[in-house]
């Protein structure tokens, strides 16, 4: 979108901008479990190259960040009995955690709408054994969801062809995984588009694999973001044939894989509601702006349980470049859960985007932008936030932290 080229006119003209990469303080970490399984070695259908490779260097990345890994590491080939017998003792674990994380690396299928993970002795010959000769990825949710942790993610890189092809499973056996339901307090990541085919890979990992493990150690990192970088990572290192998804639930508090120099990771209590600041007259167009680390909580609405943050966005809206709106301004307007902004360029061009509302916590919105035209930098798929404040808002896009003020018009 626009911003990209607001945040430039932004920093030259503002006097304290603040911009992520300062020094984050360690708060103590909670107990966090991993279970990592890399399945491999199939015995009835061709051998996978990189599963056991992507489990032995997440399950390191992971527990470089203070994780204890069930098993004291990855788990590799398992059959059935070892599968099952390693998510209960995951679960048994969990009771004792503040976060559980389940990763997954091998063959996994959908059947009938259901996610089933593949153990390496499996040899379903007809619909009526899946039961039997699989493991039913919502074994993972339930153990989580019992254990009432925190913040639980399942990270499943599975999803490869089918192997079974040809033995009259085709029409229960669909493309990919399916979008599943994430419990309280849970993200699940796929390493693509439910119902599309990832790639394996032709090094010694998966590009999926790949970016999750170049991306956990970054210092000061949110969860969420987290998981979008992976993402777009990956998207940009397979050409946009295979695009990472995440689906999550409301997550209380904040967890960073890393925290500031000591690189342990964190999950911080999630802070009390902002108390909404005093109404105050617009300022005047000729006011300069404040830094933007100085945004105000949200004035009071006169309905407030009826309005939304993102009624505040409604409206003209301009940069703080001294020339009022004569140039570089737009129209932001709210429909249902999708904010449409159209920015008017020099030139008479035309820059429209379209965002999906995640969700809203406070004076914060988070975004997901569906579309971005008329702009060479678009931001399409990306993740973005906006701290709404009475006089203006600022927008800041979670991938580049690129930011940028705007001032009502």
């Amino acid at each position: 979108m626009i911003r990209r080229l607001f945040a430039f006119l932004v920093c030259v003209r503002l006097v304290g901008c603040v911009w992520p990469g300062a020094a984050v303080a360690d708060p103590a970490p909670g107990r966090r479990i991993a279970l990592v399984i890399g399945n491999a070695a199939y015995r009835n259908v061709p051998r996978l190259a990189n599963p056991d490779n992507d489990a032995r260097s997440i399950a390191a990345a992971l527990a470089s960040l203070g994780f204890t890994l069930i098993g004291g590491g990855a788990q590799l080939d398992l059959d059935k009995p070892g599968l099952e017998g390693a998510i209960r003792a995951f679960g048994d674990a969990l009771k004792e955690g503040d976060v559980g994380l389940f990763y997954y690396a091998g063959h996994g299928l959908q059947v009938h709408g259901e996610n089933y993970l593949v153990p390496v002795d499996a040899n379903p010959t007809r619909e009526a054994d899946i039961d039997f000769e699989l493991v039913d990825a919502n074994l993972v949710l339930r153990q989580m969801e019992d254990s009432k942790t925190k913040l639980n993610i399942m990270i499943l890189d599975a999803c490869r062809n089918n192997p079974f092809g040809g033995r009259g499973l085709g029409r229960a056996i669909a493309t990919g995984l399916a979008q599943m339901q994430a419990p309280e307090g849970t993200i699940i990541s796929y390493a693509t588009q439910p119902g599309n085919v990832a790639e394996d890979g032709t090094g010694e990992h998966s590009p999926f694999a790949t970016a999750i493990t170049a991306t956990l150690a970054t210092p000061g990192l949110p969860v969420l973001e987290t998981f979008n970088r992976i993402g777009v990572t990956v998207k940009h290192e397979t050409g946009g044939r295979q695009q990472p998804w995440v689906s999550n639930s409301p997550i209380e508090g904040d967890f960073y894989f890393a925290t500031g120099a000591s690189g342990a990771a964190s999950m911080t209590p999630a802070p009390p509601p902002l108390a909404p600041a005093a109404p105050s007259a617009p300022p005047s167009t000729a006011r300069a702006p404040g830094p933007l680390a100085l945004t105000q909580p949200l004035a009071p609405p006169q309905q407030p349980e009826q309005a939304s943050p993102a009624q505040y966005m409604v409206g003209r809206w301009r940069i703080p470049d001294g020339r009022a709106c004569t140039r570089l301004f737009g129209t932001v307007s709210v429909s249902d859960d999708k904010i449409i902004f159209e920015w008017h360029l020099p030139g008479g061009r035309l820059n429209v985007a379209v965002e999906r509302i995640d969700r809203i916590e406070g004076n914060t919105i988070i975004t997901t932008v569906l579309s971005d035209v008329g702009t060479p930098n678009s931001e399409a798929g990306q993740l973005v936030r906006y701290t709404i404040a009475p006089d203006h808002w600022i927008s800041e896009n979670l991938l580049t932290h690129e930011r940028t003020m705007h001032l009502r018009c």
